[in-house]
């Protein structure tokens, strides 16, 4: 599903940049009529013409509050329209804007301000009470507070935008990603413009955008993930950004955006699978419920041949034709998946039946790996090569082989610079020979495609020495049943694996109003039954623990891009886990 030379007539200009601030300039000036920001239903609306007037003014703003080449300005909003002129003014000043968790509590907030050395924050109203009063911040500055400081008034006489923007060089700090952490404070990812461009234009070799690509901005901006794909590459490729404020409202943005590229963590998938298999088993209508059933059956034989290498066979390429035009086509249009060119996963372990399924319904689901460190880039399956239960063969411009221990090593031009004001943990993440010591363990495959086995510091090893990963356990126990949320897997140096579970706080609400509690819970033993059925012996849950509680992000057990902080977890609820051995 590659893009075909009709999609692009011509290169983008932003890929030819050096600095990301050359590259918006170039792609505003390529594509002034074409909208760059908006709201559903166009709420709000502003073309790169506008956009870049807007840059070129609050950039004149915050110079005249002290923000130069070299100074850094933290940024606490939604994903809004502001969030993109604001942190785009202030990289057009040489400067290092960087975006804070919104789940953040003051103590995090002020920890990462002054690591910074921010003195100017960019936030909303919703959370002023978590940023009032933090040392070091001499200019506060509210989007949506028409009493607050007018940055546009701030800009000094003669200020000459255009020179700022060309004096930022490619090894100029462009932002700073800071890793959520599982273990102590987070550590500040520097990331160059340099770092970007490499990134974006070796995305652009593996998956060719349309020059008209649309994107949704829903995941924290603080998430490299998101930062890439909703606000960096629209400014090298001239895609237009749709920002949602509530992330649990994506799915529902889908319809409206029809986006071309969308990048979700497994569980949007995982939930969004369920959601469309609950909805076929409440359907009415017995003749469209089963015809339903059958394409999805259809789909699913296809992608299940092609993903073993073998031949489909043409009465059921045939059948699948027609299952494609009668049912599957209208369902991706329903979902607003009808226009992707390219739909990616990652940031964790996305079990092969939800890829499988996706794939069935003509969704090209494909995981991707990249870390904070490499600018979200690594490897990737190309549209029309996937792979499932892979994260693809190493991308164009970086090179990644395995340690010994098979622990996965990367160098390149993605590669971060360091960590801010960490020497000694960027000599131990960075080798002398420049490769990054990425803490994940791989296994290439024969045609070159990588498999992420683990997380080297997180392998369960069991008491009679079976090396197994959590990670892989807790993706088939979250995926066996649409009621359950959260899992953790324990076992490390134990006789058996124990889990912790969570409900899903939207689906099992609703499920309990059908089946009542001993029915939920009823559904949670089947869900980790059938995981069980499809992992080793060694590997299964003998028990498990469903708790009474959300975990939210940012939380005691969830860092705000939802990774298990395993180590307080165990602290946190060391009596239920000893219970379950007891």
């Amino acid at each position: 599903m590659t893009v075909s030379s009709a999609h692009r007539s011509e290169r983008p200009a932003g890929l030819d940049a050096s600095t990301v601030a050359e590259a918006f300039q170039l792609t505003a000036a390529a594509n002034p009529d074409r909208p760059a920001l908006r709201l559903k239903e166009d709420e709000f609306a502003i073309t790169w013409r506008d956009y870049a007037d807007r840059v070129r003014r609050v950039a004149a703003g915050l110079a005249g509050l002290g923000l130069e080449r070299g100074s850094s300005m933290g940024i606490m909003l939604t994903n809004r329209p502001e969030f993109h002129w604001f942190d785009t003014a202030a990289l057009h000043l040489g400067a290092t804007p960087f975006s804070i968790y919104n789940s953040y509590a003051p103590e995090q907030i002020q920890y990462q301000l002054q690591d910074a050395e921010a003195r100017i924050l960019v936030t909303e109203k919703a959370f002023l009470d978590r940023v009032r009063g933090l040392e070091g911040i001499e200019h506060l500055i509210v989007v949506d507070d028409e009493d607050g400081i007018d940055v546009e008034s701030h800009a000094p006489e003669g200020f000459d935008f255009d020179a700022a923007w060309r004096a930022a060089q490619p090894d100029d700090i462009l932002t700073l990603i800071y890793t959520s952490g599982t273990t102590g404070p987070p550590k500040g990812v520097q990331l160059t413009h340099s770092n970007l461009i490499a990134a974006v234009r070796g995305f652009d070799e593996v998956i060719a955008f349309p020059s008209d690509g649309r994107v949704v901005s829903w995941l924290p901006m603080a998430h490299i993930a998101e930062r890439a794909c909703s606000h960096y590459l629209p400014m090298l490729l001239g895609f237009t950004t749709t920002a949602c404020p509530d992330p649990r409202q994506v799915v529902a943005y889908l319809p409206e955006v029809r986006p071309t590229w969308f990048f979700a963590v497994p569980r949007i998938f995982e939930k969004l699978k369920a959601a469309i298999e609950a909805g076929v088993e409440a359907e009415q209508d017995e003749a469209r419920k089963q015809a339903t059933r059958w394409a999805l059956d259809v789909g699913l034989r296809k992608v299940r041949l092609e993903q073993a290498g073998e031949a489909v066979p043409e009465e059921l390429l045939a059948e699948h034709a027609k299952a494609d035009e009668l049912v599957l086509s209208k369902l991706r249009k329903r979902l607003g998946l009808d226009q992707i060119e390219s739909i990616n996963v990652g940031a964790a372990p996305t079990p092969r039946e939800v890829i499988e399924f996706f794939h069935a319904i003509g969704v090209p689901l494909a995981e991707l790996w990249g870390m904070s460190e490499t600018t979200g880039y690594g490897t990737c399956n190309p549209p029309d090569r996937i792979k499932i239960g892979t994260v693809g063969p190493v991308s164009p411009g970086v090179e990644i082989k395995l340690a010994e221990d098979g622990e996965v090593l990367i160098r390149g031009a993605v590669v971060t610079s360091g960590y801010r004001n960490q020497p000694d943990q960027t000599r131990e993440a960075i080798d002398d020979e420049g490769w990054l010591h990425t803490g994940d363990v791989g296994e290439f495959d024969g045609d070159g495609y990588l498999k992420i086995v683990d997380r080297k510091k997180e392998l369960i090893i069991s008491a009679g020495g079976k090396n197994m990963s959590p990670a892989n356990i807790e993706a088939r126990v979250k995926a066996s049943s649409p009621v359950i949320g959260q899992v953790i897997a324990i076992g490390d140096m134990r006789p058996y694996n124990v889990a912790l579970i969570t409900l899903d706080p939207d689906v099992a609400p609703a499920f309990a109003q059908q089946h009542g509690e001993d029915g939920v819970l009823a559904e949670v033993e089947r869900g980790v039954n059938a995981a069980n059925e499809q992992m080793a012996r060694v590997e299964q849950i003998k028990r498990y623990k469903v708790l009474p509680a959300e975990w939210e992000p940012g939380g005691d057990e969830l860092t705000p891009t939802m990774k298990l902080k395993r180590k307080p977890i165990h602290q946190k609820y060391e009596k239920e886990i000893e219970a379950l051995y007891a």
